[in-house]
């Protein structure tokens, strides 16, 4: 059995979708007969394609989004169809900046509550079932909504992949009109950060400092050997809070979810708000000191050693090839 329809906010990625939200549309592909993802602006013709690649069977694009914040536009255009007799029976968003602020604007317009931190959807019957990941990731929780309204679910990345159900693309435009009082804040300015390499969250290989690091010029080892291996750069909580490196670079509970073919923790303990956010990597291999640090009970291999020492063996290593 499967639902009727599943909304999905699909987010721009250039002229293409982020790959979190091509997991949401193939999930929703996987649990409902008809999946419409809504996006902000006119999305282009490859925008399209790639939705309906993934299982999407409409776009539908907001055209006068202008300098209006993506969540309110987004989140007032669904509301309106929703009171307009249009509800679907769940809307996915990523956990993701724009997916959280839509989600919560859309959450109070029609008075309905949001399911946040999802790690998996599952159909019991004619319901949708989420799991949530609590205690930094040990236990597993469920919930359900009980109220006739449209279930909101914030989904976390990497809780799904990505899988291809192609579907015919067809492209839906809506104007979002008036949308009141918070349409008067304004999108002044946006900075796109520089980086080189792939982006952490999508990246084979991550290499990642800790405070086990020392002091933050040793994170540039961190930065060379993820450059050597074709890599990308990542952090624990406590040195993006140091200030060593920016919050983009974080992995963990509060930062981003990765799943690498090799995940390299370099000077980290392991705390349970970052093994959240990296013990789904197939290959975890963990450089620290500390023989009893929790990250050494999920690596798969574990070097017990100064970092300062180790570290720069590998890159010297990696170089002579």
């Amino acid at each position: 059995m499967t639902l009727a329809k599943i909304w999905v906010l699909a987010e721009p990625a250039g002229s293409t979708i982020s790959a979190a939200s091509l997991e949401l549309i193939s999930t929703a592909a996987r649990l409902a007969g008809e999946v419409v993802a809504y996006t902000w602006s006119v999305p282009s013709s490859e925008f399209v394609d790639m939705a309906s690649k993934y299982g999407a069977d409409s776009v539908v694009g907001i055209s006068d989004t202008g300098n209006r914040l993506a969540g309110t536009t987004v989140g007032a255009v669904m509301a309106s169809e929703i009171q307009g007799g249009a509800a679907p029976s769940a809307i996915f968003f990523a956990a993701s900046y724009e997916g959280r602020d839509a989600a919560g604007r859309l959450s109070a317009k029609i008075d309905a509550p949001v399911l946040t931190n999802v790690v998996n959807l599952l159909l019991e019957g004619s319901d949708l079932l989420s799991e949530h990941a609590i205690f930094g990731g040990s236990e597993i929780v469920s919930a359900r909504f009980t109220s006739e309204v449209p279930g909101i679910f914030v989904i976390r990345a990497k809780s799904f992949v990505a899988e291809q159900n192609p579907k015919t693309p067809t492209l839906i435009t809506r104007e979002a009109g008036d949308i009141g009082a918070a349409g008067r804040a304004k999108l002044l300015e946006s900075h796109v950060e520089e980086r080189t390499g792939p982006k952490l969250d999508e990246a084979a290989i991550v290499v990642s400092g800790g405070r086990g690091l020392g002091k933050a010029e040793s994170y540039t080892m961190v930065e060379e050997l993820a450059s050597l291996l074709n890599g990308a750069p990542g952090a624990s909580r406590a040195i993006v809070d140091a200030g060593w490196v920016p919050y983009s670079y974080q992995v963990g509970q509060t930062g981003k979810t990765v799943k690498p073919t090799v995940y390299i923790a370099c000077g980290i303990s392991g705390a349970t708000q970052h093994m959240v956010g990296m013990k789904g990597a197939k290959n975890i291999i963990a450089v620290n000191k500390d023989q009893e640090a929790p990250i050494f009970s999920i690596s798969d291999l574990g070097i017990v050693g100064d970092v300062h020492k180790v570290l720069p063996a590998l890159i010297e290593a990696l170089r002579a090839r």
